[in-house]
Formats: C-alpha cells, structure tokens, sequence
C-alpha cells in the first residue's frame, strides 16, 4: 500500500506528481479512489477449494484466497501501477483462447499474511460501491476462517463451502 508519506498527501500536493500525456493529466500515483473503482470494475475476491492431493500426502483440502484485478494486455503498464500501489502482488500473463478476446494481464495477491494486513485493512477503510462488496465481505469471513485452519476439520470445511457458493451470485 502507500507509504505514509504518500497517504499523507493532500489533493493539491498530489497534482504536482502528474505528468502530461497526449493532453491528459496523469498522476504517478494511484489514489485509494482509484484502486476502489477499479477493483468494482475490473476486480474479483475469489476463493478456490483443491481437494487433498493424496499422491503428496495432503489429507486437507487447499483454501485459496485470491484478490485480483484483470486487464487487457495493453494495460499492464496500469497493473504496475497498481502493483506500485499495494506494494506486494504480482502480475501474470494469461493467454486468452476465446475468439474476439484479448490477452490478458492479472495483478493478484494471494498470500494470506498480505490478504489480512494490507488487502482487508484497506477495503475496510475504502469500501467498494459495486456487488462486489458482497463477494469481498465473503472473501473476509472465508479468509478468517483458512487462517485458523478450519478447514482441516469436517464441520470448518462445510462452512466455508457454503459461503464460497454464496460468492459471485
């Protein structure tokens, strides 16, 4: 996320960390508003189940957390913005196989400590506008409850299945 420095900005000191392309004024740093509208429009808090994979030894199913933002390929200099942003996250090419469709990029953080201390805060403090303030207070619960392993029991696992069927409805 924004160092202190950066959050400590007001508007105006801002507007002087822009340049000028093709008559537009960019600035050089994202703003929270900014990273709200875009996860609305272009974001998703996602949640995979993997059952255990026997041939390793695993006997728990794997609870996958993701935030992502995705984007046509042309974007990613924006992604690294957004990157620049969260201060954690990576940016993955994903081919695209459907006709009429581009390439795409995907900002995503995915690691459990950066979920809870970064990701949750701020959408806490910036809520989103969009439905997807539903799936991220789902993503929430579910999160809370893989950190304490309640997946690893029977009881746990059928709890966070009924809140990741109540996502993306």
């Amino acid at each position: 996320m924004q160092n202190k420095k950066q959050s400590k900005q007001s508007g105006s000191q801002l507007r002087h960390s822009t340049r000028k392309i093709r008559g537009r004024t960019i600035p050089s740093v994202l703003s929270a508003d900014y990273i709200v509208g875009l996860t609305d429009g272009e974001g998703s808090f996602s949640v995979y189940l993997n059952p255990p994979n026997k041939k390793h030894g695993s006997v728990h199913y794997r609870v996958q957390c993701r935030y992502y933002i995705k984007m046509r390929e042309d974007d990613l200099p924006l992604l690294k913005k957004v990157q620049k942003f969260w201060g954690c996250g990576k940016n993955y090419f994903q081919k695209e196989y459907r006709k009429n469709q581009s390439d795409n990029y995907r900002f995503e953080i995915f690691n459990y400590q950066q979920l809870k201390d970064i990701v949750v805060p701020f959408f806490q403090k910036y809520p989103l506008e969009s439905k997807r303030i539903k799936d991220f207070e789902l993503f929430y619960k579910i999160l809370n409850l893989a950190l304490k392993k309640a997946h690893h029991t029977k009881s746990g696992l059928q709890k966070i299945k009924r809140l990741k069927e109540k996502m993306h409805a």
